[in-house]
């Protein structure tokens, strides 16, 4: 009980972090990010940023795991 409360809490302070520090970065408009502007029609694909956060979820699990 006690660890699953200090992994809930670091979460926590990694999404308040990312909160307030994420318009800073740009997280969405990484170079990579497909975006193809027409006349009526805008397509935005961010497979950098999807790729990203994949890596840094299964870090975050891969660590959640370990430490049960």
């Amino acid at each position: 009980m006690g660890k699953s409360l200090i992994i809930i809490g670091v979460i926590l302070i990694i999404l308040g972090l990312f909160i307030t520090f994420g318009g800073k970065i740009n997280f969405g408009k990484l170079p990579g990010d497909i975006i193809v502007k027409r006349e009526n029609f805008t397509f935005y694909f961010p497979i950098t940023t999807m790729i990203l956060l994949s890596l840094i979820l299964s870090l975050v699990f891969f660590i959640v795991n370990k430490l049960r």
